[in-house]
Formats: structure tokens, C-alpha cells, sequence
């Protein structure tokens, strides 16, 4: 028997009358068939994880605490808490990842819309129909679009209307470009208007658009360039320095509770020891580092492209930078302050 009945798994855990929906979904992220088996299989893996989770920490943790009646009712407990967080960390991944490919095929559309129209508008120049001209205007070089005009064809071939075909594509992206244009197209069609000049029109007003946003994110470069700092450079370093500042003063407390112990001290002031723990404030600064990288991307792809999507993409290089260059700047400090009050 195979490796049991995975799809079957995957089917159990989708309800039916979601999977139209499911469907729709993948569908967008360019996923033709419901990946069942996937499901059944991720699955399977929770279900791996919760018991080395439970094996290794939760059942010693039980046996300690507990009695054998009550380590059996927390058993049950703990295992369906720990599968049920595993399994939904596991979708939400898998729902970010298919966010971020439905989001970059809808900008792959977007950047090739503008060319895909103007060469429609020449085919209806050259006397074509426009179901005609719009088919004949698939081209491998416009890849995504290509394959979702494809499947308008094929819908029309088969007898349905090209308007309703395009209004189901058009809806199908959450894409206010390619709803506003081929929404003016449909709105042409039905009026009677002339839809080549409509092409030509929509078409300049697409690259004028794409022209003005290039401009703005030009613009706005010394904003990127001074968040860049603060995330790669300022922050790191001023880390560092806090690092090796809260050394030098542990050091510096020491030496004077060390010549003052058992004798009245004769200073105004008086420094205890610093309960702030070095390992502890060196984990809390990466942890810091990192979210500022996370938020920084976040602006700086807002700014530049006016979404937070396109900037996900910079949070593992900024992190891993930031971290890198907060080691190096710790260890610049540590070789200044170390050789000034004997820190090692």
C-alpha cells in the first residue's frame, strides 16, 4: 500500500465547499491542480514534529508534574495544541508564499500590459476583429499574460462571450492597472468606440503612469538611501558601542566596589554593580536589529514602489547585514575599550 493515503488526507482537511474557492486561489498563483497530496503530507510531518516535540520536552515536563490520570488528560490536551499551531505555521507560510507569487505574476502582467495593448491596437489596425486581434496578440515573450489571454481564448472558442471571458480575468488579479484598462475596453465594446485609438489611449496613459512612479521613487532616493544607513550602519553600530559601554562599566563598578568594600566611601555618589547581563543585552540587540530590518524594508519598498510586498524580499539581506556589521562594530569597540580598562 503506499505511503497512506495522502490525498485522501488533503481532501479530509479541506471542506467542500471551500475547495471552489482553494481552486480559484492556486489558480492565480499559476497552480493548475490542488496539490492534495501536499496537504496529506504536511500533514504527516506535523504530525512528526508534535511527537518529537512532545517526546523530547512535554512528556518529561508531564511525568515531573503530574500524576498518570492527569498526564493522560494533558496529553491529549498538549498534543492537538502543539499539531493544531504546527499545522497553522505551516498554512500560513504556505499562504504567504503563495501571496507573494500571485502578487509578483500580477506585477509581471503589469509590466508587460502596456506593450500587450499597443500590439493589440496594431492588429485591429491592420483590419482584424478584436476577439481576432486579441488572440493573435498571444506571444511567448509576454509570459504570464500570454498564458491568461490563452485561456480567454480558449473560453471564447468554446462558444462563451469574449466580454464576460474578460471581465473573469480582469477580477481574477487584484490589479486596479489591468481592471481600469480592459474595463475602458469592455465599456468600448459595448458603446461602439473605436478600439484602436481606445488601445492607443490606454496605453500612453499606462506608460505615463509607470514613467511618473519611476520619477517619484527617484525622488525619493535620499529617503532610501538615509534609511539604508540607519539600518545597515547607525543602528548596528551604536549596538555595538552599548555593548562595549555597558562592559566598561561593569568593569569600572567592580574596581570601585572592589576598593571601597569595608570602608566608608568618601564619593558623592555611589555605583552598585549593573545587573544588565552582556549575553543577554548581545541576543537582545540582534532580536532588535532584526525587526528594525524587517520595518525598514517595509518603508523603504512603500516609498519606492507603493507596497510593502516588493519589499519582503530585502528583509533576509538587510537582517543578515545589519547582524554582521553589529559583530564587526562589536569588536571594533571591544579592541578600543578593551585596551582602555583591560575588558577582554
Amino acid at each position: 500500500m503506499k505511503f497512506v493515503l495522502l490525498e485522501e488526507f488533503g481532501k479530509a482537511f479541506v471542506p467542500r465547499k471551500v475547495r471552489p474557492k482553494l481552486r480559484s486561489y492556486l489558480l492565480k498563483a499559476g497552480v493548475e491542480e490542488t496539490p492534495y497530496k501536499l496537504f496529506g503530507g504536511l500533514f504527516y510531518l506535523s504530525l512528526a514534529i508534535t511527537a518529537i516535540i512532545y517526546i523530547v520536552y512535554v512528556l518529561p515536563y508531564l511525568n515531573k508534574t503530574f500524576g498518570s490520570t492527569a498526564v493522560l488528560i494533558w496529553t491529549f490536551i498538549a498534543w492537538i495544541t502543539i499539531q493544531l499551531a504546527i499545522i497553522g505555521v505551516i498554512m500560513l507560510g504556505i499562504y504567504s508564499y503563495l501571496d507573494m507569487v500571485i502578487f509578483n505574476r500580477t506585477k509581471k502582467i503589469e509590466e508587460i500590459l502596456p506593450e500587450f495593448l499597443k500590439y493589440i491596437s496594431e492588429n485591429l489596425r491592420g483590419g482584424m476583429s478584436f476577439d481576432r486581434a486579441l488572440f493573435s496578440s498571444i506571444r511567448p515573450e509576454y509570459g504570464i499574460l500570454s498564458n491568461e489571454v490563452s485561456l480567454v481564448a480558449k473560453r471564447v472558442m468554446s462558444g462563451e462571450d469574449v466580454e464576460d471571458a474578460l471581465e473573469d480575468f480582469m477580477d481574477k488579479y487584484d490589479s486596479p492597472m489591468l481592471k481600469r484598462s480592459f474595463g475602458l475596453v469592455i465599456e468600448g465594446m459595448k458603446g461602439g468606440a473605436p478600439l484602436a485609438d481606445l488601445m492607443d489611449r490606454i496605453q500612453a496613459d499606462l506608460v505615463e503612469t509607470m514613467e511618473l512612479k519611476s520619477e517619484m521613487a527617484a525622488t525619493n532616493s535620499t529617503y532610501v538611501i538615509f534609511l539604508t544607513s540607519i539600518v545597515l550602519f547607525i543602528a548596528p553600530g551604536l549596538f555595538g558601542l552599548s555593548f562595549n559601554l555597558l562592559l566598561v562599566f561593569q568593569k569600572i563598578a567592580g574596581t570601585l566596589s572592589a576598593s571601597t568594600a569595608g570602608s566608608q566611601s568618601s564619593l558623592p555618589i555611589r555605583i552598585s554593580s549593573i545587573q544588565v547581563d552582556p549575553e543577554g543585552f548581545k541576543t537582545f540587540s540582534m532580536i532588535a536589529l532584526g525587526i528594525i530590518a524587517v520595518f525598514t524594508s517595509m518603508i523603504i519598498s512603500i516609498i519606492r514602489k507603493g507596497n510593502v510586498k516588493q519589499g519582503i524580499k530585502y528583509i533576509p539581506v538587510f537582517a543578515v547585514v545589519s547582524i554582521s556589521m553589529y559583530i564587526i562594530f562589536r569588536l571594533i569597540f571591544l579592541a578600543v575599550f578593551g585596551g582602555l580598562v583591560g575588558v577582554t
